[in-house]
């Protein structure tokens, strides 16, 4: 039997056997010289055989406690981040063949860390030198254009391409940018330095951002909660995700519209909003409107590159909150976000 491999359950088992066969060669002498009293004296050894055993038993359990409470600790404190932690294995039977396994599932995780630790140090090499690639030639076009603009006075058609040009080159940055940002975030390169920031200051940074904008094509951003909110956060990535939200609105915005930054406390929640009274979103679309480059069929905006929302999405859960979307086609759209407390 497999349980015997192991050689303290064989003592045990042994040394119980040995009490029993001792007891009953008591009872057989008490019972061969026929002494008087003889169901006392039995008793008396029925008695003792079982508090022997039951020492027998106790000393075995408490070693195997030990045992599996300094099992516990390794792995606890492999938990913890002690990643050179092991678990003596040294002798035979189940619970040291899962130990084994445990060891050997601790070197396993240690070489996928080690690989993945590998991984993001590529890819962040890679991200540095394409976002470097991409700049360079970037800032160049648009300086190229700038150029002709200035000698194109007097030819309408040559300024009129050179300013499609410059819209063009523009959407290409944001997209890189955003791609870059994106892939960082997926890849756990960006380490969050969060500080307790006030939601007013924030909300006011981004109204400022947008406000050259929005009077420019004549819509207005109001500004609604306390000035005394603060909350735990990177105080840039979450006005890069905001602003996301606020510039989606503006885009799907008429003239004459109005987006809103509301924020308020719950028990045990910030909850920050960005709502607009634009067309909406359509029902069928609204559980894809946080996938990347998902653009609706009903879609006429030709500006849209489809990664304002999954980037926001990705920084507020970055933060460990919740980003979710509410619509009425016709009416406007509101995206709310919470983060604990």
């Amino acid at each position: 039997m497999k349980i015997f491999v192991n050689r303290k359950i064989k003592r045990l088992f042994g040394s119980i056997l040995l009490c029993i066969l001792v007891f009953t060669l008591i009872v057989v002498l008490l019972i061969g010289f026929e002494v008087g009293n003889m169901a006392v004296y039995m008793i008396i050894c029925f008695w003792l055989m079982s508090a022997a055993i039951l020492v027998l038993c106790y000393g075995y359990f408490k070693e195997q406690h030990k045992i599996m409470e300094n099992a516990i600790l390794q792995i606890t404190e492999y938990i913890s981040g002690n990643k050179d932690v092991t678990i003596e294995c040294n002798d035979e039977g189940e619970l040291y063949r899962l130990f084994h396994e445990v060891n050997s599932l601790v070197a396993i995780l240690n070489a996928h860390a080690e690989n993945e630790k590998n991984t993001k140090k590529f890819l962040k090499n890679i991200l540095a030198d394409i976002s470097h690639q991409l700049k360079t030639p970037l800032a160049a076009l648009n300086i190229y254009i700038g150029l002709i603009q200035d000698e194109a006075e007097g030819l309408p058609t040559v300024q009129e391409f050179s300013r499609l040009s410059e819209q063009e080159l523009d959407r290409i940055e944001v997209l890189v940018q955003n791609l870059l940002k994106i892939t960082k975030l997926d890849a756990g390169m960006i380490v969050l330095e969060k500080s307790l920031e006030n939601v007013s200051e924030i909300a006011e940074s981004v109204k400022r951002h947008f406000l050259f904008r929005a009077n420019q094509e004549g819509k207005e951003i109001c500004l609604s909660g306390s000035e005394e909110t603060t909350f735990l956060c990177d105080r840039s990535w979450i006005m890069e995700a905001i602003s996301n939200l606020v510039k989606n609105a503006l885009d799907h915005t008429e003239k004459g519209g109005c987006i809103r930054i509301e924020w308020q406390v719950f028990a045990s929640i910030v909850q920050i909003a960005v709502k607009d009274n634009g067309g909406g979103i359509y029902p069928e679309d609204l559980h894809y409107i946080f996938k990347r480059f998902y653009r609706s069929r009903y879609s006429k905006d030709t500006w849209g590159l489809g990664l304002g929302l999954p980037l926001a999405k990705a920084i507020v859960e970055a933060h460990n909150g919740t980003i979710e979307a509410d619509s009425i086609l016709g009416r406007g759209t509101s995206f709310t976000m919470n983060f604990l407390i």
